[in-house]
């Protein structure tokens, strides 16, 4: 057995007490908008839920169950399922916003509060803090375990689990090339403005430029190329890694946009890159077997 997989084993133990009920620092999902990102921009979008089933739901896992927010279509099913991976701030409006916008498209799309256990993120006003104190906190193998379960849960809400997608946006970003690399049953990825290059920790040992031989299914990375976080040079050396492999992952760079672009609710939103982003997201779903 391997560290990672000993790490796994230790965390998803239903004797650890780090992961029961009593220990989980949400229970349920905040409401409206993390402090650390007010004030609101006049920009951001809000997607109705009429004609959908949206709202929040429990996922079972390890020790207890996670809050998460699911929106889908009304009516029987089965659609295919998108996992929508929070940025930092995790699962507030926006991100419940996103999810709207996939149901609206026929997707059953769900958010997980991938926080939970360790704290509310959309109740820290400095986002260093948020970073040092909760963000490094939080294990990867923890992460994948609970998007696994998340997965689980949604074939049994009218998902089809054979039409499975990821997306996720900054932090949500990095954890979809994870995932791609961890998931066999994954379809497609699509990564907003993710990290591809870290030095790896004791709780976050995967790092998506040296997995990229274990990908099983492609990855479409949107990235800004004015991101402060996140240098060209890293989004090239990712691209030829996955060239070396005969990957079909592959990147589309906005020579003009910053860090988080799609982020509506935000100064950093540019409306055009956006839309032309969530275009090829869809496209890039439909096109490799989610939808």
């Amino acid at each position: 057995m391997d560290r990672v997989d000993a790490e796994a084993r230790c965390l998803l133990s239903p004797i650890n007490p780090t992961l029961s009920r009593r220990m989980f620092a949400m229970t349920t999902l905040a409401g409206g908008f993390a402090l650390s990102t007010l004030p609101v921009s006049a920009q951001t979008i809000t997607t109705p839920a009429d004609g959908l089933v949206a709202g929040e739901v429990s996922i079972p896992v390890a020790g207890g169950s996670l809050p998460a927010y699911r929106a889908k279509p009304a009516g029987k099913g089965p659609f295919p399922i998108v996992l929508v991976v929070q940025e930092i701030f995790g699962v507030h409006e926006h991100i419940k916003d996103v999810c709207r916008r996939f149901a609206k498209e026929g997707y059953l799309a769900v958010a997980t509060e991938l926080f939970a256990r360790q704290g509310n993120a959309a109740s820290f006003t400095d986002t260093g803090a948020l970073i040092r104190d909760l963000v490094n906190k939080v294990p990867d193998v923890q992460v994948m375990a609970d998007l696994d379960a998340t997965v689980a849960w949604a074939a049994q809400d009218g998902g089809d689990a054979d039409r499975l997608g990821i997306t996720g946006f900054c932090w949500g970003g990095r954890t979809t090339w994870l995932y791609a690399a961890h998931n066999p049953k994954l379809k497609a990825g699509v990564a907003w403005y993710g990290r591809v290059t870290s030095a790896p920790t004791e709780l976050q040992p995967m790092v998506p430029v040296n997995l990229v031989q274990k990908m099983n299914a492609p990855v479409l990375g949107l990235y800004g190329g004015k991101d402060g976080g996140i240098p060209m040079a890293d989004v090239e050396r990712m691209q030829k890694a996955l060239e070396a492999v005969h990957s079909r992952s592959t990147f589309h760079v906005y020579p003009e946009a910053p860090h988080a672009f799609h982020a509506d609710y935000r100064p950093s939103y540019r409306p055009d890159e956006a839309r032309d982003g969530w275009k090829r997201c869809l496209e890039w779903f439909r096109a490799n077997g989610v939808g």
